[in-house]
């Protein structure tokens, strides 16, 4: 099963739309989600590297959105954020004589691929914008 990340960073995005290019800083980010700033650093810098966020060092520095929240999918956060299978993954060896263990983890492989896609593309039709307008 795949981690909070994905709700820790539409949280953070979420905010970032609602501030209007404002700039905010992760200590503000933090209380905000209730996590410790290092998180959201952390958080930050990765939706940095995939073009989500922009970030101002200093005294006044923080963090706004790269992009218009329009051009941000739900799919594309989830993307940047993904780790492991959404469903997660075998943790033993089947029984390779046995009719069902020597096929069920190549069958398993295939349902968890296509559960993911599907997942994917319903979260690519959505918008931070889409989702960010919940809060209005």
């Amino acid at each position: 099963m795949n981690n909070g990340r994905f709700a820790i960073s539409l949280h953070i995005l979420t905010l970032l739309d609602k501030a209007n290019g404002e700039v905010l800083s992760s200590d503000y980010i933090a209380g905000s989600i209730n996590i410790n700033p290092v998180l959201v650093r952390k958080e930050l810098s990765n939706l940095r590297n995939h073009g989500m966020v922009l970030s101002k060092e200093g005294k006044n520095g923080g963090s706004y959105l790269a992009k218009s929240a329009q051009n941000i999918t739900l799919g594309e956060i989830y993307n940047s954020v993904r780790q492991n299978s959404l469903l997660g993954n075998l943790k033993n060896t089947p029984n390779p004589q046995c009719p069902v263990g020597k096929q069920i983890n190549k069958h398993l492989d295939n349902l968890y691929v296509d559960t993911e896609n599907a997942l994917i593309r319903q979260l690519s039709v959505q918008t931070l914008a889409d989702f960010s307008r919940k809060f209005d």
